[in-house]
């Protein structure tokens, strides 16, 4: 429903802040990562999520769009609620969480307060291949200057293809021209051969 929120930052604490959009104090829930990346009493821009149940709205707040994607990875696992998502982004770093659900390391899972063995080994099955499908990269902030190739890749991997076979296709067809070729002709070549 929100995509982010864009304003001055009114109130910080380890485990929420306020945002000031528009007259409007947005509460909303961060993890330690977040926190940290945050200043004080500056203007700031929080990715969000809202979690709606019956009884409450809650407002979740990211500092890039790629610690929100992995939190709503792990959301996605049955069992692991928002809260339970939150502390494991608190524990330790987004990219090491990552790492460690794609090597299938359980014992670093495992050592996040609330995550048992068959949770960590559920968190592993349910988003190794998704994590390694989308590679390595995508919890890095988006670039505002992209190439034709990146842009192509990115629209590639939306459509569900492999990062990696992906990005071979391209490299392919770049190297064989010597012109400047658009992101349409690149999306149609690799989308030929893949």
């Amino acid at each position: 429903m929100y995509d982010y929120i864009d304003g001055k930052l009114a109130f910080k604490s380890a485990a929420y802040v306020v945002i000031d959009a528009g007259g409007v104090g947005y509460q909303i829930n961060i993890s330690l990562n977040t926190y940290s990346l945050l200043g004080e009493g500056e203007r700031c821009k929080l990715y969000t999520w809202l979690h709606v149940k019956e009884d409450a709205h809650t407002l979740y707040g990211f500092a890039d769009a790629g610690e929100r994607k992995l939190f709503l990875h792990l959301v996605s696992i049955s069992g692991i609620g928002p809260n339970t998502a939150r502390m494991m982004l608190s524990s330790i770093t987004p990219a090491e969480i990552q790492q460690a659900i794609v090597q299938g390391n359980v014992a670093l899972i495992k050592s996040i307060k609330g995550i048992g063995p068959k949770s960590a080994q559920r968190i592993i099955l349910e988003l190794q291949d998704k994590l390694k499908k989308e590679g390595p990269d995508t919890l890095t902030s988006i670039v505002v200057s992209k190439t034709a190739k990146d842009e192509a890749l990115s629209a590639l991997v939306t459509l569900g293809f492999a990062r990696n076979a992906a990005e071979k296709v391209l490299d392919q067809e770049i190297s064989k021209n010597t012109g400047v070729l658009t992101v349409e002709q690149l999306i149609k070549y690799a989308l030929k051969n893949l």
